[in-house]
């Protein structure tokens, strides 16, 4: 052979080598990393002026060699943007918002609240010990949240062994979420004359409940009249034993002329409390029979007074012990003393809501077919949606301009975190004879609003990063319906390749499977390490009727496993799905579904993540806080039997009952300050796969609740996460 071609010959396929490899390294060089996730800017709350012109918004970053976050606060205009607009930083802190005059901008820093000048400027602390704050519409009081003792649990420590770490207890409630309960949260409303405040009052003075309530609540579940002479607040008026089995929270009104609450807005001045049942749920009691009427026996909460104070309107459940129930939209008014629930028509829940200022308009968002859309309801109760259909993502509300022309809205989906954007609902939607929205109860108006992007917090991220296409897929189930599942292919896809493919389980049980941006369970960083993953709106979720909704309660092992099942054996049969690496994933009731089809999948899977989910039914009874959520979804104390001596079938059918049928990897993870499922359920299900001798490993967090909040544990919990899924898929 020639040597000038041989060599030529040579050359040419060690530049093809070349290039091959500058492809792959730039291809590698675009996919996201834990470390790009945890680099992104996150927003917080968003506030809008009083003129309408300007928004103030709060964003995190975290530091992963500081382990730690730093929010900063950022002012910015709601019109038109041009590419030479500037975000005006203000201040390092958080949920800040505008005086009634728009001159000043009340924020939180360290557990102390702020004034500072709206133009900028030198920064004035006004309170310490601060959890949350609500400023008057009049400017001239203002509501602070601090903690206050409580020994309702747990009793107070000796005064002579102030080093003594032990708690002695005497009821339930003595813990809650990721922490002991020794003090609760109280409102206090005082004057304030943009500088100082005065003349505090304790709003539940001598009381020992909580308000806001734990462990999510904030100043969103308290509310100012418009003239600022009342407060609306939420609060469940139990301690211990019947806090715990017990969801019905109520809407006060509070005179703060008298300093007094006047009366409850959701029941009679004659209600007496029915007794219940501890070990039973409280489904068919009589608290939740009809014999007493409409006394809003759920959760109520978020209350807001319409712009000329005659309404208050809250986010309603209707039973008791029934965490999941459907949030309603119930308008209070005050002229007539008549509750009327206005979202009736729509067979999903309500997750915030503003009123427009028109006064008989409300707008509020929903999931529906696995996006939550912003909707439209006036007082006679007919819903619209607001947004466009043709957007696949989810909304979060901020607020409303003065003028009721937009609507200031979060919007992210499975591909994008959180910016802002605007909807113009006065403009583009004038009309209101929209077509119907297929069986869910309302309808889309014919010139749906579009977003129009304010911020774009991660530009500089998104320029160099790659994104997986996202795609819905209706799954028919074993009985004979159709599910909606999202299906999130690896960027670059390549359908001639065969890709593993990941089952995600959702959690709640009733969480919806909307278009969600996560920064743990997150379907970019699955995808972008060369996973498809399938998500099934499966039994039990919101968004497609109660009944489908509802479904789940007691039957955890039925027909939601099927349709997890039928999910990814229909993924299977596409050719680029390599149905030999297929694996589960998921947390809490995910967690819980992991487990439990590790016993019964039939050979399909080759590894399982479980996170912070339920091991053992029988032990989760007696080991969480919230007793209500045991009772109502697995049905009472696991040792009242049925009629036929029988356990409940969600005791019977514990995931540690399958336990010897499992012969899958398994990765437990687990934070040992979740006080929901307790940490001793992955030692448990862990140590039952090494005695089987299963390849199984253990992620345990010491500092960590039921989620995962520190940088540098989120990303250890990502790197395991992949490590062994590569390990067991690839």
């Amino acid at each position: 052979m020639n040597i000038k071609a041989t060599l030529s010959a040579t050359l040419l396929s060690a530049a093809a080598m070349l290039s091959s490899a500058t492809a792959s390294a730039q291809v590698a060089s675009n996919l996201m990393t834990p470390e790009t996730l945890w680099a992104m800017g996150r927003i917080g709350s968003v506030n809008i002026s009083p003129d309408g012109n300007r928004l103030l918004y709060c964003v995190t970053h975290y530091s992963k060699e500081e382990n730690k976050g730093t929010s900063r606060i950022y002012q910015t205009t709601t019109g038109l943007r041009t590419t030479a607009d500037s975000d005006t930083e203000l201040a390092l802190g958080s949920n800040a918002s505008y005086t009634p005059d728009g001159q000043h901008i009340l924020f939180l820093r360290g557990g102390s609240l702020y004034v500072v000048s709206a133009a900028g400027g030198e920064q004035q602390k006004v309170e310490d010990d601060i959890d949350d704050y609500l400023l008057s519409p009049d400017g001239t009081k203002i509501i602070l949240v601090r903690q206050v003792p409580t020994t309702t649990s747990i009793e107070a420590t000796e005064p002579d062994l102030p080093l003594s770490t032990g708690m002695v207890i005497n009821d339930l409630m003595y813990k809650h979420w990721d922490h002991y309960v020794k003090t609760v949260p109280h409102p206090f409303v005082g004057s304030f004359d943009g500088r100082h405040v005065s003349n505090l009052v304790d709003i539940l003075q001598g009381e020992p409940y909580e308000c806001p309530m734990e462990p999510f609540g904030g100043a969103e579940q308290l509310a100012w009249s418009p003239d600022s002479k009342f407060i609306a607040y939420t609060c469940r008026k139990k301690t211990g034993r019947d806090y715990a089995i017990s969801t019905d929270s109520d809407i006060f009104l509070y005179d703060v002329a008298q300093h007094k609450t006047t009366y409850n807005l959701c029941k009679p001045a004659d209600y007496v409390d029915p007794s219940r049942d501890a070990t039973q749920s409280l489904e068919h009691q009589a608290v939740n029979s009809q014999n007493y009427g409409d006394c809003n026996m759920g959760y109520d909460q978020n209350p807001q007074f319409s712009p000329d104070g005659r309404y208050v309107a809250w986010i309603s459940m209707e039973r008791d012990g029934y965490e999941s129930d459907r949030q309603r939209l119930c308008v209070y008014d005050f002229l007539t003393g008549e509750k009327r629930y206005i979202t009736e028509t729509f067979e999903s829940n309500v997750n915030e809501f503003v009123w427009s200022p028109k006064y008989d308009e409300l707008y509020f968002t929903g999931v529906w077919h696995g996006c939550t859309n912003v909707y439209y309801t006036n007082l006679e109760g007919k819903v619209e949606q607001a947004n466009t259909p043709k957007d696949t993502a989810d909304y979060v509300l901020c607020g409303i301009t003065p003028d009721g022309k937009d609507i200031i809205v979060k919007r992210h989906s499975m591909q994008y975190p959180d910016d802002i954007f605007k909807l113009n609902i006065r403009g583009e939607m004038f009309h209101r004879n929209g077509s119907s929205l297929e069986n869910s109860g309302v309808t889309i108006r014919q010139t749906g609003a579009k977003p129009r992007r304010i911020t774009n917090v991660n530009a500089d991220i998104y320029n160099d990063l790659a994104v997986g296409d996202v795609k819905a897929r209706w799954v028919k189930t074993t009985d004979g319906k159709q599910m909606l599942c999202w299906v999130v292919y690896p960027p670059h896809f390549d359908a001639t390749k065969k890709y593993p493919a990941l089952l995600f389980c959702e959690g709640g049980p009733q969480s919806p499977v909307s278009q969600f941006w996560s920064y743990r369970w997150n379907f970019q960083i699955m995808a972008a390490n060369g996973y498809i993953v399938i998500a099934p709106n499966r039994r039990g979720l919101p968004g497609f009727g109660m009944e489908w909704l509802e479904q789940i309660s007691g039957d955890y092992t039925g027909q939601c496993m099927q349709d997890y099942l039928s999910a990814i054996d229909d993924l299977a049969t596409e050719d680029y799905v390599d149905a030999n690496r297929l694996g589960a994933v998921g947390a809490s009731f995910g967690g819980f579904s992991v487990y439990w089809l590790a016993g019964n999948h039939q050979g399909r899977f080759k590894a399982f993540i479980a996170h912070d989910g339920i091991y053992n039914t029988q032990q989760q009874y007696v080991e969480t806080e919230e007793m209500w959520f045991p009772n109502w979804d697995l049905g009472g104390a696991p040792w009242l039997k049925l009629a036929q001596g029988e356990m409940q079938k969600a005791y019977a059918q514990s995931p540690h009952l399958y336990v010897d049928k499992w012969d899958t990897p398994i990765l437990c993870i687990h934070g040992q300050r979740d006080f929901r499922i307790e940490y001793t359920q992955a030692e448990s299900a862990f140590n039952a796969a090494r005695m089987l001798g299963i390849d199984a490993q253990m992620l345990l967090f010491p500092d960590e609740n039921h989620w995962v909040l520190k940088p540098q544990n989120g990303i250890l919990w990502q790197r395991t996460f992949f490590r062994f899924l590569d390990k067991h898929l690839k």
